[in-house]
Parts: C-alpha cells; sequence; structure tokens
C-alpha cells in the first residue's frame, strides 16, 4: 500500500477501532451513548464488577480517542459521549460498510 493512500480518515477510523477493541469499552460506549447525561465512573465500576484501575484504562483509551469526554468535579470524574467525534465515527464505519 503507497503511503500516500494512508488518508486521515482512514488513520482516524483505525484509532477509534483500535479504542472500541474491547468489550468493556465497547459496553461503557453503548451505555454513555444511550444516556442523556453523564456518568459517573464509579457507577460504571460497580455495574461492570471490575476494578478501578482496569477501568481507567479502557476511560483512557476511550477518552485518547476523543470518544468521550471526562468532566472533573473532585473528588468525582463524571464520563459522556463526545457526541461530535462519536457522530464522525459513525460516518466513517457508515462509509467502510458502504464500499
Amino acid at each position: 500500500m503507497e503511503e500516500n493512500q494512508l488518508t486521515p480518515e482512514i488513520i482516524r477510523l483505525a484509532d477509534i477501532a483500535k479504542a472500541m477493541s474491547h468489550p468493556v469499552r465497547v459496553y461503557i460506549l453503548k451505555k454513555l451513548a444511550k444516556m442523556d447525561a453523564c456518568c459517573y465512573s464509579g457507577d460504571i465500576a460497580e455495574e461492570l464488577q471490575i476494578g478501578r484501575s482496569g477501568l481507567s484504562q479502557h476511560l483512557k483509551e476511550l477518552k485518547h480517542a476523543g470518544l468521550i469526554n471526562a468532566h472533573i468535579k473532585k473528588p468525582f470524574i463524571k464520563y459522556c459521549i463526545n457526541l461530535e467525534n462519536w457522530a464522525i465515527a459513525q460516518q466513517l464505519f457508515a462509509d467502510l460498510f458502504e464500499e
């Protein structure tokens, strides 16, 4: 594959796919996408029955990909879907599956 074929859209889609490559992350995204409000990380940890450090790593990956936002109000952190980037991700996947 030639280097110029790796468009910014392809690279972005690969980053998003990597962030979504774990079942816990997919669950988090589905949960947050269904909510009209943000969710505390502690609530997610209890619901999934996973450790906070493991959850923190999953949230970090989703945040790095731009799929979620963190709102810090010490000592709590609330997470929400990044609606703009979520729409971009949906379009990138739709384009992929239409080809």
